[in-house]
């Protein structure tokens, strides 16, 4: 099994720290470090100490000055941490360094949301993602990695030697661009498959919608109350990996197909972006979106940001979308007006106050679920001729068959369909109350 780094078989007692260089990202820096915490301890690791330092210009070596890292190996001696987690992206060579003054483990925010998602991988699809992105993190960071690899050795003895061979961290970087490769290419299959998944839905002229968002708003419990199906749904960062899809009729008759995805995080490492794309496109590819955004969150207009902004990586940015506002519930009345109108602006789409737990505005949600794919289908009456039989068929492969009834002119039904196939077919189109 491929790690990361070597690191002590037990972590039990972990140290923040965020560096910051302006005074202006102190609100912010507070509050992507509380973050750093809920995530540090979805790993079941004590936080003992959380610490903002500022430090007035960046430096190759620690980041900050070395009167800021003594600093900061003073704080983590007096509270007696094993580890030191920076919220901060920390260079190979930096890490190294932290690790050397403070000797103890170093980790920053990339490698624990890492650890994370290789915890939570359930699928294949999503294993080989996890593996894929630990890898890419690792490489530049090898050293001694395994151990039992022995330094190859020189030419045949007698007369002069070709020198002491390849080194092990030669040797590990090359196994480790082997592997990548390995999986680069099992991810590909994997594609395949979903590619042929979702032709299948292509040819059903199936309706499609992506449920996305911040980690732990509520996207799961959102698709298990409207599909009336359960799916994994825990009150924790990354409960959900691997990508989930229901099937819900809506109030017109229409089929739509949901997709639950993985949910989004302020200074999600890119490599995870991309290595995850394969799961996020449904994102891309879905007719709309319904983003849930946590309204009791305070931080809720930023997560929506954040959200906005993964979304444009993917090229998804512009897709109509329905926003979600979750657990309304839980915000006083007189500060929704405002969230509301600050949601609302520079979207294709409405904002509905909802609440999952209280089952409050789902009905609504449906609805405009109904309107977002309004354009994609046709509802009507059709007297389809004895000799047509095929086109009822198609009606039933293609559409959904509301009602039936076998009269002397043909087969009347109320169906809803395609606009492509409806409009090749108008000609059987009747007036019906």
């Amino acid at each position: 099994m491929f790690e990361i780094r070597e690191k002590p078989e037990m972590v039990e007692r972990a140290m923040l720290v965020s560096i910051y260089f302006d005074h202006s990202e102190a609100h912010e820096k507070q509050a992507m470090l509380d973050e750093l915490e809920d995530l540090v301890s979805n790993l079941g690791i004590e936080i003992v100490g959380k610490h903002l330092i500022r430090s007035r210009e960046k430096h190759a070596k620690f980041l900050c000055g070395t009167g800021k890292a003594q600093e900061v190996k003073e704080l983590a001696e007096a509270c007696s941490a094993d580890c030191v987690v920076f919220d901060n992206m920390l260079a190979p060579s930096q890490q190294r360094e932290w690790e050397r003054l403070i000797n103890e483990l170093v980790i920053d925010r990339e490698e624990v949301i890492l650890d994370i998602f290789a915890k939570r991988a359930r699928t294949r699809e999503a294993t080989l993602q996890v593996e894929l992105a630990r890898m890419q993190y690792s490489l530049p960071r090898m050293a001694k990695m395994w151990s039992h690899l022995d330094r190859q050795g020189g030419g045949a003895g007698g007369g002069a030697t070709r020198g002491e061979g390849e080194k092990q961290i030669e040797v590990d970087r090359r196994l480790a661009r082997n592997r990548i490769e390995v999986i680069q290419k099992e991810l590909v299959e994997v594609t395949k498959q979903r590619a042929t998944q979702r032709k299948e839905r292509e040819r059903q002229a199936l309706s499609t919608a992506a449920i996305v968002g911040y980690t732990n708003a509520g996207k799961s419990s959102l698709l298990s109350l409207v599909s009336g199906s359960e799916v994994m749904a825990k009150d924790m960062l990354f409960a959900t990996l691997d990508t989930t899809t229901r099937k819900l009729e809506l109030s017109d008759g229409q089929t739509l197909l949901m997709t639950d995805t993985v949910g989004f995080i302020r200074n999600l490492p890119h490599r995870l972006v991309e290595a995850f794309k394969s799961t996020l496109e449904e994102a891309v590819l879905a007719d709309f979106l319904i983003q849930v955004v946590d309204a009791s969150d305070p931080e809720a207009i930023r997560h929506y940001e954040t959200t906005l902004e993964v979304l444009g990586e993917l090229g998804a940015k512009d897709k109509p979308m329905i926003v979600a506002l979750n657990k309304i519930d839980l915000v006083p009345e007189e500060d929704r007006p405002a969230l509301i109108s600050r949601l609302e602006e520079g979207i294709d789409g409405v904002v509905l106050p909802i609440s999952v737990k209280e089952a409050q505005g789902i009905d609504a949600l449906l609805e405009e679920c109904v309107k977002m794919l309004a354009n994609r289908v046709s509802k009507a009456f059709y007297c389809i001729p004895y000799d047509r039989t095929d086109l009822v068929a198609t009606m039933h492969r293609d559409g959904k068959i509301l009602t039936c009834e076998y009269e002397e002119a043909g087969t009347v039904v109320e169906a809803i369909l395609p606009i492509a196939f409806a409009n090749k077919i108008r000609q059987y189109a009747i007036d019906r109350e």
